[in-house]
């Protein structure tokens, strides 16, 4: 699920190459941390945050069938 974070990310941004992805996996949860430039987190946000919670939805659809927690944050 990283590496979909990932592509999501640099597809959606200016400078793909400062996209950095981190994750912390515990037993029943993971969380995604999600690193890019200042000026491109408007970018991953989106127009009233739809496209983060549309990422957020993908997470959760991926994590159900892993039995599993996902959360993402944004970092800049």
């Amino acid at each position: 699920m990283k590496a979909l974070v990932e592509l999501i990310a640099k597809s959606l941004v200016d400078i793909p190459e400062e996209v950095s992805v981190g994750e912390v996996v515990g037993e029943r949860t993971a969380v995604f941390e999600l690193r890019v430039a200042e000026s491109d987190i408007g970018k991953v946000i989106g127009k009233q945050g739809n496209t983060v919670r549309a990422m957020r939805t993908i997470l959760s659809a991926a994590s159900a069938k892993l039995n599993k927690r996902c959360v993402l944050e944004i970092l800049e």
